[in-house]
């Protein structure tokens, strides 16, 4: 019995053996363990029945747990409706270690501030 509740206390989310092994199957095979395991807790908030294999249900929530992931950690950015729905899709998801990045527009507006030209000619 003890061994059951240290189990049941491992599994994020309080899911079962079988939900967390259901998402451990999506797991990109060069998706660093960092990466992953903010990815899966995204998978898992937002499943309720793991979907079939193949089904479009679980394509859109591979691919936005995808989206999120890569705008996380290596700063790229979607059209506006789709980041819209995967930032409200992670709420709550506490991600430690992410990559402080600056944008184009950021990089683009301090050079403008401080007047310098950034063409080559």
């Amino acid at each position: 019995m003890a061994a059951g509740k240290a189990m049941a206390a491992a599994e994020p989310l309080g899911r079962t053996a079988e939900e967390v092994a259901w998402a451990e199957a999506l797991r990109g095979a060069c998706e660093p363990e960092h990466h992953w395991r903010h990815r899966r807790e995204f998978l898992l908030r937002n499943v309720g029945e793991p979907p079939a294999a193949g089904s479009a249900q679980l394509q859109r929530l591979v691919s936005l747990s995808m989206v999120w992931a890569n705008h996380v950690f290596l700063g790229c950015r979607y059209p506006p409706q789709v980041m819209e729905k995967a930032l409200e899709m992670a709420e709550g998801i506490q991600v430690t270690g992410a990559p402080v990045r600056t944008t184009r527009d950021e990089l683009v507006a301090k050079v403008k501030k401080r007047g310098i030209s950034s063409s080559n000619g």
